[in-house]
């Protein structure tokens, strides 16, 4: 199912004890529709107050319904925040997370001199003008296979930190600054520290070399940054090279 949602309620998308979190809220949603417990898989693993337009999640159920059913029935159980945009019949050796070939994030900044309350909970508001060409400049050090635990600081130390980036590009739209990226996967945080270092170098107050300085562990003594707020931060599109070839011959929506 491709999932849309807004995170800002819920403590990220893996199903925590005593946590409102997504994964959460769609298998109670399926309780309810199939009155089966079923546990669902997602493509990626967004962070709390983080959203997402094109998330896909895939489960296993014994219930008879048409695949067609399934958007309409588990919107009316699911809340006002969360609901399933499309739904498939796949072949059962389809994995979400396992099969994906990228995932595309999307960061997107206001940047102006006040702050929108219709944009308070999607985009992350900045009043010093940003410059987006050196912006674009020192995320071009982000692409490519590297290893990024130095900005995931938190990533198991037996775990690999290497992935591949495609793009990160910058660009500004009006007064909205908009960063795409995509890899074939990110680690934790990973995305909302490498923009803070690339907000920085929008101020002037950080080199365009800093990126590749820091993945290179050459980070200056006592440089440190947070990571930016998870609102400004959607999953876009999960993609896959094989997809369709997994999708049955059944109709997509009823």
């Amino acid at each position: 199912m491709i999932i849309e949602y807004d995170g800002t309620q819920y403590a990220g998308f893996q199903v925590q004890v005593d946590q409102p979190t997504i994964q959460g809220a769609i298998e109670q949603a399926l309780t309810a529709f199939t009155r089966e417990q079923i546990r669902i898989r997602g493509a990626s693993r967004t962070d709390s107050g983080a959203h997402a337009f094109g998330q896909v999640v895939d489960f296993l159920t014994q219930a008879s319904y048409a695949v067609g059913n399934f958007p309409r029935a588990l919107n009316y159980y699911l809340p006002p925040d969360i609901k399933v945009q499309a739904a498939y019949e796949v072949t059962s050796d389809f994995h979400s997370r396992k099969n994906a070939a990228s995932r595309i994030y999307r960061y997107s900044i206001l940047n102006r001199t006040w702050p929108s309350p219709l944009g308070r909970y999607a985009q992350h508001w900045i009043r010093d003008e940003l410059n987006t060409d050196v912006m674009s400049q020192a995320a071009q050090h982000l692409v490519g296979v590297h290893d990024f635990r130095p900005l995931a600081l938190s990533h198991p130390i037996e775990k690999s930190a290497v992935r591949q980036v495609m793009r990160w590009d910058v660009r500004r739209e009006h007064e909205t600054i908009i960063i795409d990226c995509e890899a074939t996967g990110f680690l934790k945080h990973q995305i909302r520290r490498a923009n803070a270092i690339l907000v920085e170098v929008g101020k002037g107050k950080w080199p365009t070399s800093i990126v590749k300085d820091i993945l290179d562990n050459k980070l200056p003594e006592g440089l440190a940054w947070p990571s930016l707020p998870a609102r400004g931060l959607c999953l876009m599109k999960v993609t896959y090279t094989d997809f369709w070839d997994k999708v049955k011959a059944t109709d997509e929506t009823d």
